[in-house]
């Protein structure tokens, strides 16, 4: 959706809302809509937050857009009740001017490592309390190489933000607090620590306080001129929103096992076109989803093991061995499949219990109509034969040869003794395609 047509040089802010967790999707978005607010002559961009933080490179890349924006960019934490926590943090630094609404927070920005659940360890001499310096060494372990890589990344995160604290006159040593020890703060304490420039209760407020300010961009100085400007919305196009919706961790986890079992229903029942077509298409858009994500290939290995070793399941009787392995294979691969404790950057529980849940059923099924399987009586081969009666179709001298329908089937019969057609007998014994057959005891009928 494009955003609404002004009159030629007519001024006005441009307003995006950044909601949600900050991915691909949110960085591809803000990029196109800056460059899209700038080329139609904006005055001011409001990047209006909120967010409860996300990935690491999706939020430089919003940052780097800031930076390198033509037009001042305000950012708000807005509305009410809404956070830029974690990256939020950072994006809120880098805009020329910050501003919150009442009752809402920022920081809690310290970096998560993909590979655990633990905040990166913070260095001695942090001006933490001690006990939580206490905690940060109980929790950061005793592998000098992961301790290392925990403190490059975190002391990146802190020279970053610092950075933009000090290019904008905000106060940096609580940024590099809110990176270390996860310091947080409502408006009103921001405010009074110099963390944003000033409290607006709603957009009337945001420009008018914004207005006569001296901010850089780039290399300029611009005077904001602002107040009582009309703002005009900029929302995602189509593109951002669809990456919106596959790049959520559940989609594309749902996606993926729509493609593979699409698939493996193509393999089975071959000419039925739309499993295999459908499949193929989940499957792509799930992988590109993927790749766009912070993905555990040790976890997209055990699904596929979990899925390898269900499908053999079908043609090895284990007695549900193999089944079973695969159905905790698979789980374990899904709760492993994202390297992280970002929030809204995982899969849900729910649904990973129900797909494991529905696994457990099929297999019971299947081992279930096994088992009937092997009980049941054989419906071919001599045994059976033997079994079967049947009615002639015509009479038939003693020693003779005749034809008989046995089993809904024509066949060549042979008796000792002389028989009308119609006469029901009993199959005695089979030379080739020639039935040896006797006359039929009372209460037994044709067989089926």
């Amino acid at each position: 959706m494009d955003a609404p047509v002004t009159p030629a040089n007519a001024p006005f802010v441009a307003r995006i809302e950044l909601i949600g967790p900050i991915g691909p999707a949110a960085a591809e978005y803000v990029d196109g809509a800056i460059q899209r607010a700038t080329d139609d002559g904006a005055k001011a961009i409001v990047l209006q937050l909120d967010t409860p933080g996300g990935l690491i490179e999706s939020m430089r890349s919003i940052v780097s857009d800031i930076l390198a924006s033509k037009v001042p960019i305000i950012g708000y934490v807005a509305p009410s009740g809404a956070r830029a926590a974690s990256a939020g943090t950072y994006i809120l630094y880098a805009c020329p001017i910050a501003a919150m609404a009442p009752a809402t927070h920022l920081g809690a920005a310290t970096p998560v490592d993909l590979g655990g659940g633990t905040p990166m360890p913070s260095p001695l001499g942090n001006g933490l309390p001690s006990s939580s310096k206490s905690t940060d060494k109980a929790t950061s372990g005793n592998n000098p190489l992961s301790d290392a890589e925990s403190n490059k990344i975190l002391n990146d995160a802190i020279a970053m933000i610092r950075s933009l604290a000090q290019m904008h006159g905000r106060n940096a040593v609580w940024a590099e607090q809110a990176v270390r020890g996860a310091a947080t703060l409502t408006a009103s304490e921001a405010a009074a620590q110099h963390v944003i420039d000033f409290v607006a209760a709603d957009s009337s407020s945001l420009l008018a306080q914004a207005d006569g300010r001296t901010v850089h961009v780039g290399e300029q100085s611009v005077t904001l001129a602002v107040r009582d400007l009309p703002i005009h919305d900029y929302p995602p196009d189509w593109r951002a929103r669809f990456l919106g919706i596959i790049t959520n961790p559940t989609i594309a986890y749902v996606l993926l096992l729509a493609g593979i079992y699409g698939l493996i229903l193509e393999v089975f029942h071959p000419g039925s076109f739309f499993p295999g077509v459908t499949g193929g298409i989940c499957l792509l858009i799930g992988l590109y989803a993927l790749q766009l994500l912070p993905v555990s290939y040790a976890g997209l290995i055990l699904m596929a093991l979990g899925v390898a070793l269900l499908l053999a399941e079908a043609f090895v009787p284990t007695a549900g061995v193999l089944g079973v392995g695969g159905v905790i294979a698979f789980v374990l691969g899904s709760v492993m499949l994202f390297r992280t404790d970002v929030p809204g950057y995982q899969v849900d529980l729910g649904v990973i219990v129900g797909i494991g849940c529905c696994a457990i059923v099929l297999l019971a099924l299947l081992l279930r109509l096994v088992m009937r399987a092997r009980r049941a009586r054989a419906f071919n081969g001599d045994a059976q034969m033997l079994q079967s009666t049947g009615e002639l179709l015509q009479a038939v001298a003693a020693g003779g040869q005749g034809w008989a329908r046995i089993g809904g089937e024509r066949w060549r019969v042979q008796c000792e003794a002389a028989l009308p057609a119609g006469a029901s007998v009993r199959v005695v014994s089979r030379h080739g395609l020639l039935l040896q057959v006797t006359t039929a005891q009372a209460g037994e009928g044709e067989s089926s």
